[in-house]
Parts: structure tokens; sequence; C-alpha cells
């Protein structure tokens, strides 16, 4: 069955509307209550009664009302005061009131002295009840008025059909290895008690975004053998204080009480900042409950058998006491998948999807160097969504390489509108990368070159690499910045001009070049020293705002000027490259023109007249090789 759209909504004003009847039933109670009556009751004594009785200022639009139980008249003057009287059990007061003309009813049951209470108590419980009610649906239902202190964390279901486990996950097989090692040491503690090892306390996963770390919980919980607690960071603040320190009180206690028990809690930086580095101090609510999470994870329990399981993208912000052995005694790396764990990613994602038949996952694995697990994943993706687009039953390599292009430079802007002089430039500034990218030996090989616009990008050259590498050398540093600038050069040559285009690649070589400075140590003039600044642990604007220099103003001087020198000798070389080849790069600028997208066997082919120096250099390997 179908649910509304707009059901939801339709409860939330019924309940509003409902809510808003209830409260104008109780105030109607409260002020119909006798106690908020504003006239006093006057008690007659029966002689002047009889007196009113006599001088006609009994009120007759309402009847009297005689309680027989009770002995009393009830009534009100006709000046609006209100009466009661007692009378003898034994006087007949019906016939005296027959012989004067006063109407009246006869009630001979009364109310009893509960039933009074309850009438009167009735209107102050409805409002208690409505102020309750009020409040529990402010906490979100559920009866959680005074569960502030309870902790969120959800049990995972070892039932489910579907469940993560170690075989969906690749490309990070330390880590795994690693987590298979605790989950064994819950399942069968005495194996290691046996040799005198002792439990881990806690498991911090660290990386970029998108490497796994969740995942890898995921798959903790689907293969423990113990009860599994997963929470966020974030759910132990509120805007009451205390309620973070209690979560986690609770939140452990929940733990203990199954143990032996694993804990998992995303985005730990969110509690677990370094402390005194946010406002109120030692007092502040974030810090009283990281306080709470140092005491429960190394306090005076000393038989607890809970595993905390945290992942974080920023271990830097970490509190030290939260990072120490007894705390986080097991610190993992989630980091970039290699070539391989790139290709074993693919495979788990493919599994389920019909892939052409001309599909190579490790020649994909090669075109997607620094490519995390998610965006793999978002890379079949948008890979199944483009052939679905297209009406085709299988994915093909076309769907792949431009899946590949939409995750690096983003989706095609086909209807923006580029002049012919514009197209031009373009062309020519796209060129003069992809010349330098090719003419230089410490450069990635090009795979193709477009003028089509992605994202904010105009053009591209997507040059990618043979394979993996960890280390880079300061030439091949100078390389990419000469790389870089080939399209501002390529500009001034051709066009006796420069454009605002080349401003990303400024900023980008210019980044290259201070870091060669000031964190590689690759100046000759300052040598093999760093010149970051250190902060100063400001608790209103942060370390990292506040970082100051911790070397002179000629330091400072000489800094800038070694980043000038590197800047400008890579532009003069990227200037003398592209002026000894410029017949080339016109050929390859129109060919750009005419066909607005060149894919490396067609680039290879137009610059085959230009000297390669990586063509030199495999053509020598070849040679040794036959040798």
């Amino acid at each position: 069955m179908k649910k509304e759209p707009n059901k939801g909504f339709k409860n939330r004003s019924f309940r509003n509307i409902a809510l808003l009847i209830l409260l104008i039933v109780v105030m109607f109670f409260i002020f119909r209550n006798p106690m908020f009556f504003s006239n006093e009751v006057e008690e007659y004594t029966m002689n002047e009664f009889m007196q009113h009785v006599e001088e006609g200022n009994i009120d007759n639009s309402e009847p009297l009302t005689v309680l027989g139980e009770d002995n009393t008249i009830e009534g009100r003057l006709t000046n609006g005061t209100s009466f009661t009287v007692s009378f003898l059990e034994n006087y007949d007061v019906s016939q005296f009131l027959l012989q004067e003309g006063v109407p009246f009813k006869v009630d001979n049951q009364g109310q009893s002295i509960w039933v009074q209470i309850l009438v009167g108590a009735l209107p102050f419980i409805i409002m208690f009840g409505l102020i309750f009610f009020m409040m529990n649906q402010l906490q979100g239902g559920g009866s959680k008025v005074l569960q502030f202190g309870k902790s969120k964390a959800r049990l995972a279901n070892k039932n489910k059909k579907k469940r993560i486990t170690f075989k969906d996950v690749a490309g990070v097989d330390e880590a795994v290895e690693e987590l298979q090692e605790v989950e064994e040491f819950l399942e069968n503690p005495n194996k290691f008690k046996a040799i005198g090892a002792k439990i881990p306390k806690g498991v911090l996963l660290y990386g970029p975004p998108g490497t796994g770390k969740t995942l890898l919980a995921r798959a903790v919980a689907g293969e423990a053998g113990v009860p599994f607690f997963s929470i966020s960071g974030s759910e132990f603040v509120e805007m009451f204080v205390g309620v973070g320190a209690s979560r986690v009180r609770d939140l452990f206690a929940q733990a203990k009480a199954s143990q032996p028990s694993i804990i998992f809690m995303d985005e730990i930086d969110a509690v677990g900042r370094h402390r005194g580095a946010g406002l109120g101090g030692g007092h502040d609510e974030r810090e009283q409950t990281l306080n709470q999470l140092l005491v429960e994870m190394d306090g005076f329990d000393i038989d607890s058998t809970v595993i905390l399981i945290a992942a974080t993208n920023r271990p830097d912000i970490l509190d030290p006491a939260l990072l120490r052995p007894g705390r986080f005694d097991r610190q993992i790396v989630v980091d970039r998948p290699d070539l391989k764990g790139r290709e074993g990613i693919l495979k788990i994602h493919s599994k389920d999807k019909p892939l052409d038949k001309d599909i190579n996952l490790q020649t994909i694995a090669k075109q997607t160097p620094g490519f995390t697990g998610a965006d793999l994943a978002n890379l079949f993706n948008e890979a199944s969504l483009l052939a679905a687009r297209r009406d085709k039953k299988k994915i093909t390599m076309l769907e792949i390489e431009e899946a590949v292009e939409r995750v690096i430079a983003g989706p095609e802007k086909k209807n923006r509108v580029i002049s012919e002089k514009e197209k031009r430039i373009i062309a020519f500034h796209e060129s003069g990368h992809a010349m330098l990218s090719y003419v230089l030996p410490n450069t990635d090989p090009i795979h193709k070159i477009s003028i089509i616009s992605r994202g904010k990008a105009l053009g591209y050259v997507m040059a990618l690499p043979e394979e993996d590498r960890f280390l880079k050398g300061k030439q091949e540093i100078i390389d990419n910045i000469t790389q870089l600038l080939g399209g501002r050069v390529s500009e001034e040559l051709n066009f006796d001009d420069v454009t605002s285009g080349a401003q990303n690649d400024l900023d980008r070589a210019t980044k290259l070049a201070r870091k060669m400075v000031t964190e590689f140590g690759m100046s000759k003039k300052l040598g093999p020293l760093t010149f970051k600044g250190e902060g100063e642990d400001e608790v209103f604007l942060g370390r990292d705002i506040t970082s100051k220099p911790h070397y002179s103003d000629r330091v400072a001087s000489l800094i800038d000027e070694e980043v000038h020198n590197f800047i400008n000798n890579s532009y003069k070389k990227a200037k003398k490259i592209l002026l000894e080849n410029k017949e080339s790069l016109t050929r390859l600028a129109n060919k750009l023109m005419e066909k607005e997208t060149l894919h490396r066997e067609e680039v290879l082919d137009i610059l085959s007249d230009v000297e390669s120096h990586k063509e030199k250099q495999k053509d020598k390997e070849e040679s040794k090789q036959k040798q």
C-alpha cells in the first residue's frame, strides 16, 4: 500500500487541533471550578432565609436545591449572592417552600466528600497531564521526558538477512587483520590470557573521508559474536548541562551489563577534541563528556571487557589523554587504497552489476589513482546511471570512462555557450599543459584532453600515473610546477595576452613551491629546515587561526624570494619548451578545436615529431632488456 506523502503532515495538524481543543476544555473546567468563583457563598440561618423569602429576595430564575442527605438548601439572591441554609432533620422545608411559592428541586443522594475532591482536582490533573504530554512531544515522544541522560546507542541486530562482513571489505587488509584479532580476543579470551596478554581497551580508526572506517565497523558488527553498540559522537552533547557525561555512563553501563561487548563511536572528534580549546575551560559541557569518557575507558574498573572502536578523519585535534596506551591501544590508519586494493574494491562494487565483457577492472584501477572506496562506489553508481539513461542492458567501458571524468572533474556542461575566440584560447591553454606533460620526464602520461566544460573547469588534461607513488622527488615537483604553468605560457605566446583561466593553475603551482621551501626543505639557500607556524592554543579563535611563524622577518623574505625563484625558473623552462615546439603546439590546438576531445593515441600521433624524455627513457629500458 502506497503511503500518502502528506500523511505525516495531516497527523501533525490533527494532533495540534486536538491539543488546542483539550486546552480550551481544561481552561473551561478551571474557571467553572467553585474554587475560582469570584462571589463568596453566604451561610444563612433558617430565620434569615425565611425573611429573604418573605421579602421576595430569592432569585427564582433557577430553582433552589434541597439536599436531603446534607439537610441544606443552596440558592442565589436577586443581587447575585450565593447562599446555603442548614435546617433541622425533622423540619419539613418542602412544605414551607410550596406555601411561599418558591421553585425548588430535591436531591436526596448528595455528593460524597471524595466526589467533591475529585471534581475540584480534575482540572488540575488534566492541566498537569497536558504539560507532561507537551514536554514528551518536544522530546520526540516515547516517554523521554526524564530520559535526557539515557544513551542513544543502537544495538546491532545479528538476525538481519543482509549483513556486512569482512568479505565485503577490500583495500584495507591490515585494518581487517587488526579487527579480526580484537574479535577473536572477545570470542576466546582464555587463549590470550594464558600467555599474559591483556585485552585492548580501544581501537582508533583514522584516515581520509571515504576510505571505509564506518564500513569496517559495520563488518565487525556483522562478524562479532558479542553485543555491538553503535553511536555517533555528536549524539552525546545536548543543550542541557551534564547530559553528555550521563549518556557516556549509561552507554558503558549497558555495554558492561552485556560484556564482553564492543562499542563503536563514529566521528569521535565531536567529543574528543583537545581540552582547553573551547569556551568555558574545564567546565565546558563537551569537556565534561570527554572527562567521563576517559574515566570509563581506563578508570578503576580493571575487569571490564568492553572494547571501544572509534573513527575519525581528524586525529590531530584529539586530546592526548585519549590517545595514550591504555585507552586507544591500537591506532589503525585506514588510508587510500593502492592499485591492488582498488581492484579488490571494484570487484566488490561490480558484483551485482551487469558488466560488458570488454571491461577490465585492473585497467579501471590504474585509471583511478587516489580514489577512495567511496569514490569507487560512486564511480560504478554513476556508470550504472549513465547506462540506464542510454537504455543499455550492460555497463560498457564508455560509461566507466565518462563516470571517471564525472567523479574527477564534475558533470559535463552541455548548455554552456562559448564563443569561438574563447574556445581557441582554451584549446591553446590545454595544449600547453599537454605538451609539457608529454615532454617533461617526471610528469604523468596523458590519458585525455578536452575543451568540453566540466564542473568549474572550461577544459582539462587528464594525466594518470602508471603506478602508485608514495614519495615525490624535487625534480618531479619542479616538473609538476612547470606543467601547471604551461597553460598560462601558451596563452602568452599565442595571443600576446593572458586570461583569468590560469587562476587555479597558478594557485596550485604557488602552493607546491611554498611547500618545497617551508615543509620539504628543498631550498639551497635555506637548507633542510621546515618553517611552519606554531599554534598559541587560543581558546576563542583556535590554534590554526592564531598560528604564528617562529622565524624572523629576514627568513620570511628569503622564503618569498625562493618561492619566487622556483616559479620564475619553471615559467622560463615552460616558455623555452613551448617556443621550440610551437608548430606542434598549434597543430595540437587546431585538432582539439576540431574534435573537442582527444585521447592518448591521437595526442601521441600529433606529437610524434616532438622529442620526449619519457619516450627516450622507455626506449633505453627496452634496449637493456633485449641485451
